[in-house]
């Protein structure tokens, strides 16, 4: 498989700022929605959240609600907990 960037590249590529996407590519779904939860970065903007989304689930989605449906609780916990760090998470692991 290629490296993850290039596989965000290829599948991102000529989405540009588009708030809500779910697009697929070959095998895979470009995914992106606005924070459910309205969380803003240090300017005031809401996070947006990018997702690639591989085959099985992929075959899933048809619409950016069908991935906020499938993909955002699989996440959210997740997110929620990082979001609350004072501090970065390491990206050593």
């Amino acid at each position: 498989m290629k490296d993850l960037l290039s596989v965000y590249d290829e599948v991102f590529s000529g989405v540009g700022d588009e708030r809500e996407v779910c697009r697929r590519v070959g095998r895979m779904v470009a995914l992106r929605f606005p924070d459910p939860e309205r969380r803003q970065d240090r300017a005031g903007r809401v996070i947006p959240h990018d997702f690639v989304v591989f085959e099985p689930l992929a075959d899933k989605l048809h619409s950016v609600d069908d991935g906020r449906q499938l993909i955002w609780p699989e996440v959210a916990d997740e997110f929620a907990r990082v979001w609350e760090r004072t501090e970065p998470p390491s990206t050593s692991g």
